[in-house]
């Protein structure tokens, strides 16, 4: 076995990832990591793949940049990283702003949109559903098209 300082970064982010999220559960009571991996394995790039499993991991744990850095994490993925982490008190609006400024982070985010608007995750489909689908469908077009 490798020792951990000559892991890959897909490798570092795949440990990170399985840590900050170990234990947690998705709406449809599936493993939280799935998310993440789903994403992850729909780019070649390893950065993006990096990226894709870390996207969530400042926001929803207790991981912050610095202990990423610390792992190992290249800057430019932390960069990016930074533009995906929607801050608490921030309007969706500014958050996609943010994410616009990254190429890196755009790439992912569209991952993140197209997994969160798959219903088959969703053990059922209301109404508030139907409004979070609507508003991350208006996002995913403006990401997939350039348009801010």
């Amino acid at each position: 076995m490798k020792k951990k300082k000559d892991w890959t970064l897909l490798e570092k982010a795949l440990d990170i990832a399985c840590r900050a999220h170990f234990g947690v559960k998705d709406k449809s009571g599936k493993p939280y990591i799935l998310h993440p991996l789903r994403q992850a394995m729909r780019f070649d790039d390893e950065k993006l793949q990096a990226l894709a499993l870390l996207h969530d991991i400042v926001e929803d744990s207790e991981f912050t940049l610095d202990d990423l850095r610390k792992e190992g994490i290249p800057e430019d993925v932390l960069l990016a990283l930074d533009c995906l982490t929607h801050r608490d008190g921030e309007s969706y609006e500014d958050y996609i702003q943010r994410v616009e400024s990254n190429p890196m982070a755009v790439e992912v985010k569209i991952t993140d949109l197209e997994d969160n608007m798959d219903v088959r995750r969703l053990p059922g489909f209301e109404q508030k559903d139907m409004e979070r689908m609507k508003k991350y469908l208006k996002y995913w077009r403006r990401l997939k098209n350039g348009k801010k």
